[in-house]
């Protein structure tokens, strides 16, 4: 990174952390690994246990998620390049649509949805970690029932403990980050496979289907259902999409973050998916009943040490992807707003310590506010992913001026009306209004499109309002 600010850039703008990257040293295997942590964890899981049981059969399913995958794929690789061409952060690129002082907008946006997740994600590691510990040591049963804001001591012990384990990885920077999620993913796929053969053996082959549920649709009414899959595969990952330029940068070159993206997103996914389901299925035979959550599944293995390695692993990998998805870019996004004053780590912690004060455990209880609170997040990170697409391909054509991303000067290419570009602003608010009216209308089949929905609003909007180009710029 630059370690002395050039004179041209102002202290208000730029950071060690926000400088654009000297050396972008990721190669496309640290990209795969990046996605690997970011699939295999609980959620994802879960997830794509969920995506087998909508009612549809196991092979309108796969090209379900072979569809909506694909389109995370090309999404990501959209977004990719303009921090990558440029070496810059999320919250940087924004200021090329927002104006230097507006990116603060969707930095925000992100950062405090990154919050949220950060807490509730922990909250579920903390919980499969709460499994194992009763599992192996009953005495701890009283801790379990005595409540505090909430949660449990042995829920709080369980939290706190994954909280400092997450901080520890964190604080050691970017680079150990990268050295963690080199090996966390594929350490997962080592157990997941292990425990496919484990209950495969268990169950006996025919006793394993790629069906969780009833099939219940067929003709037009199973296409509907399959198009509401592929929504949900791409909201999925909107979050981790929407920000992907916060990793993107350090990529050597645009052609090894497409060759991450691809090995990463659609090879692994379906992997990890179809693995998935087949654990999934097999517990339904071996324990009796359908288990979904994989802590769970491993914590009732009867050797104790393979126990105790599943679930450390599924554990490790919720880190994972806590730390690559809700960490680094709320870290990035606050220090955006005070650069001289917040640095990556201090944006991070911010973080850390307001998902303790949002206790998530509360929030992720009920189910209701769960629901508006997918769909919300929908609506926010839709509009800013159309706005920055459509002004870096449409009105840009692909050209950022580097030096005017942390320059206060008022003839700069990013200081609009006092470094506000309102028309992006006045292009976010109505995208942003909308979805938020579906969420709240109740129609959850309409819901399920509310990023598709918000992005195309806001990239429509915006570039209606900014016209079809603006002034030549010199790259």
């Amino acid at each position: 990174m630059t370690d002395i600010r050039p004179a041209e850039y102002s202290e208000r703008l730029f950071n060690e952390d926000l400088a654009p990257l000297k050396d972008q040293n990721w190669n496309w295997y640290n990209i795969f690994a990046f996605w690997m942590s970011d699939v295999h964890s609980v959620g994802g899981y879960v997830f794509a246990g969920s995506l087998f049981a909508l009612g549809l059969s196991s092979w309108q399913v796969l090209i379900s998620l072979l569809l909506g995958i694909v389109i995370v794929n090309v999404l990501c690789n959209l977004v990719a390049r303009p921090s990558q061409m440029a070496g810059i952060p999320y919250p940087v690129a924004c200021r090329v649509p927002f104006g230097i002082w507006g990116a603060n907008i969707p930095a925000i946006i992100r950062g405090l949805i990154a919050v949220a997740w950060y807490g509730i994600q922990t909250f579920l590691a903390s919980s499969a970690l709460s499994i194992v510990l009763l599992r192996f040591f009953p005495s701890l049963e009283s801790l379990a029932h005595e409540q505090l804001l909430g949660l449990s001591l042995l829920g709080w012990g369980g939290f706190m403990t994954m909280w400092v384990l997450q901080a520890a990885v964190f604080w050691h920077g970017m680079e150990s980050i990268k050295r963690f999620i080199d090996w966390a993913g594929p350490a997962v796929y080592l157990v997941m496979f292990m425990l496919a053969g484990w209950i495969v053996w268990k169950a006996g082959p025919d006793n394993i289907s790629l069906n969780l549920g009833e099939v219940k649709y067929s003709g037009m009414e199973s296409l509907g259902m399959m198009i509401t899959a592929i929504a949900l595969v791409v909201s999925y990952f909107s979050g981790p999409m929407l920000n992907f330029g916060d990793f993107s940068r350090y990529g050597r070159t645009m052609e090894e973050v497409k060759r991450g993206n691809f090995w990463g997103l659609p090879v692994n996914f379906l992997a990890f998916s179809v693995v998935t389901v087949i654990i999934t299925s097999g517990t339904i035979p071996v324990f009796g009943h359908m288990i979904t959550d994989p802590i769970e599944t491993v914590s009732r293995i009867d050797n104790t040490t393979a126990a105790v390695l599943g679930a450390f692993t599924f554990v490790t990998a919720t880190i994972g992807i806590n730390i690559v998805a809700n960490f680094v870019s709320p870290a990035f996004d606050f220090s955006n707003v005070a650069p001289k004053h917040i640095s990556f780590r201090t944006g991070g912690f911010i973080a850390a310590v307001g998902s303790i004060f949002i206790t998530p455990w509360n929030l992720f209880n009920s189910p209701e506010v769960i629901h508006y609170t997918l769909d919300m997040l929908a609506a926010f990170i839709g509009p800013l992913f159309g706005i920055l697409l459509v002004d870096f391909y449409l009105i840009r054509g692909q050209r950022i001026v580097v030096e005017d991303l942390y320059s206060e000067r008022k003839d700069g290419a990013y200081w609009y009306s006092g470094g506000v570009n309102a028309k992006a602003v006045y292009a976010l608010i109505p995208a942003v209004a909308v979805g938020i009216a579906i969420a709240l209308s109740g129609h959850k089949a309409i819901a399920d499109f509310n990023w598709f929905i918000g992005c195309l609003l806001g990239g429509l909007f915006y570039r209606t309002l900014m016209g079809k180009q603006v002034k030549p710029l010199s790259a």
